[in-house]
């Protein structure tokens, strides 16, 4: 019989889940007493006790610092809470797309990712711990608040010790637990993180035709690059065991909890190594992932860049190439509302529905849920459809394959040609890490007031010999068509009368500091000029969007961290 302890504890204060979950400096998860137990009670305080014995949750991470003994701490307060089943990859690996498919295949009452996304890792790094609900998604609003108002006011936490449980090895176990509800049975099973998922992407895809396309006569090169995370088993035994890629075509496959020292996310400035490798044109198609594997970036041969709003756009206007959407046809297509414009050039084209988000997953997985929505992207290099219920890097990269495969063209001239037969949505983010919190809520507060002045709309701004007027002048609010609520304050939108934008956001999934997040899009259809370079096409009005908000002389930042 396996004995439970009550832990006297005291609550902390800052333990509100984001979109993204709880986000914290490794050294806060180690250096508070109790802050990770504190928040994994406060996690399955959420689950009715009634539903407890019955329930099945799958733990997953990306192999960052930490997650295993967060790990072994989910193993023993899930016990001792009386959770039914706890499913975990193995050695506590499992990207959030799996986690997500295993929720919905086996209709566990949710999952506990381990993760902090595309955000360095390693002693100095960070850390995560993210909820996601029976539909394989993200909790919703409800779901962390109720998580958070356990956590301000949590005295005591219930936890099995003794109970240490070998992840390394697929298996599974039962224990008899003296839990908080008295005397329950407790089983773990340690799984094979890739196996769920690869059956689900078989069932998508068509193998056969991305094999030939991979390894049969007149195969295409390609460069695949785990950057370190969780994704390195799953390119292995996909690409290259299943689909024939060679097995040098996927690199830093091994997952590290540190990231090989680098910083996980999948975009020009952080995936340099595959930038390099892509120019020499010896491949034809490079991918990076990110730490957690929801995220991904496309080049084409010679480090031809795919930017990842019009990654979503080519994958909706070449939507038949998937057999998936030949079965269950296209329902809708979305996006976030700092992404461009080109996916909404799309489905005005082929008549499809489209909605346009907030930032945030769970936003989507309301409208799949509903039945509304086959497609959806982020310009923050996430990609997916309704197959689960989180962006899902690998699907992404399997689809543009699809299309290539399918087009026997090179993504550079898939890209071109979809310009030529859309036009182009001009498009580039900064982003201004850690900026002092102070500095940037007043450059935020200080541009509301100057956006909300009546006057402000219909002004002209000007940059060199480029002049455009303000049409609309707004903070972004959505209202959810599934369920009627109403999310605010979701990013400042200046959008000109040719319909160019404007956006400026502070983001909330960084560790320390604030990230300013400022979006510049631009639509072009003159055939002239829809290859020309974006930061110059943009220039004008990069120039007006800091003159306006004074970013430069309120945060002290000369320059962006980072550049998409």
């Amino acid at each position: 019989m396996v004995k439970t302890t009550v832990v006297q504890t005291k609550p902390y204060t800052d333990q509100k889940p984001g979109t993204s979950g709880l986000r914290k400096r490794v050294t806060v998860f180690q250096q508070n007493p109790h802050y990770a137990e504190n928040f994994i009670q406060s996690i399955l305080a959420v689950i009715e006790p009634a539903e407890r014995k019955a329930a099945t949750v799958v733990v997953g991470g990306d192999g960052r610092f930490f997650m295993k003994e967060a790990i072994q701490l989910i193993i023993q307060i899930a016990a001792a809470n009386g959770i039914g089943e706890l499913v975990i990859g193995q050695n506590g690996i499992m990207s959030t797309p799996a986690v997500s498919c295993v929720i919905r295949k086996i209709k566990a009452v949710g999952g506990i990712i381990l993760t902090a996304s595309h955000n360095p890792g390693g002693p100095n790094g960070d850390f995560g711990i993210k909820y996601n609900i029976a539909s394989g998604g993200p909790a919703p609003e409800g779901v962390t608040n109720k998580i958070y108002e356990v956590s301000k006011s949590l005295q005591e936490y219930y936890i099995c010790p003794d109970l240490k449980y070998d992840i390394s090895k697929i298996g599974r176990d039962t224990f008899e637990v003296d839990t908080r509800y008295g005397v329950s049975t407790f089983t773990v099973e340690i799984v094979d993180s890739v196996e769920a998922y690869a059956e689900m992407l078989r069932e998508i895809f068509d193998f056969t035709a991305l094999k030939e396309l991979l390894s049969g006569a007149n195969h295409i090169n390609v460069r695949l690059d785990a950057m370190h995370g969780v994704v390195g088993p799953y390119v292995k035994k996909i690409a290259c065991e299943e689909l024939g890629s060679p097995a040098n075509s996927a690199v830093n496959c091994v997952p590290q909890e540190d990231f090989g020292g680098h910083h996980p996310d999948p975009n020009l400035t952080y995936a340099a190594d595959l930038v390099n490798a892509m120019k020499g044109g010896q491949y034809d198609l490079g991918a990076a992932f990110d730490g957690d594997g929801d995220r991904n970036m496309v080049l084409g041969k010679h480090g031809f860049f795919v930017n990842p709003s019009d990654s979503v756009a080519v994958i909706a206007a070449n939507i038949t190439s998937i057999p998936y959407f030949q079965k269950t046809g296209v329902k809708g297509l979305a996006r976030s509302m700092p992404t461009s414009g080109a996916l909404d050039n799309v489905a005005k084209a082929l008549k499809m529905q489209l909605f346009e988000t907030p930032t945030g997953w769970k936003f989507f997985g309301n409208l799949m849920d509903a039945g509304k929505l086959s497609l959806c992207g982020e310009e923050s290099f996430g990609t997916g459809s309704d197959h689960i219920r989180e962006k899902d890097g690998l699907w992404a990269v399997l689809a543009w394959l699809s299309i290539l495969a399918t087009r026997k063209q090179s993504v550079e001239e898939i890209m071109k040609d979809h310009w030529q037969k859309f036009g182009r949505n001009f498009f580039t983010r900064y982003d201004y890490e850690e900026v002092d919190s102070d500095a940037a809520n007043k450059m935020i507060k200080d541009l509301q007031t100057l956006m909300f002045d009546p006057a402000f709309v219909g002004k002209k701004l000007s940059s060199g010999d480029k002049t455009y007027e303000v049409a609309i002048s707004d903070d972004f609010a959505y209202t959810d068509p599934v369920d009627g609520s109403v999310s605010k304050n979701q990013g400042l939108r200046i959008i000109f009368s040719d319909g160019s934008r404007i956006i400026f956001r502070l983001s909330g999934t960084g560790s320390a500091g604030a990230t300013i997040r400022l979006y510049i899009d631009s639509y072009e259809k003159d055939l002239q000029k829809i290859y020309q370079d974006p930061q110059v096409m943009l220039a004008p009005l990069v120039d007006i969007a800091l003159k306006t908000s004074q970013l430069q002389e309120k945060t002290g930042r000369t320059a962006p961290t980072v550049i998409t």
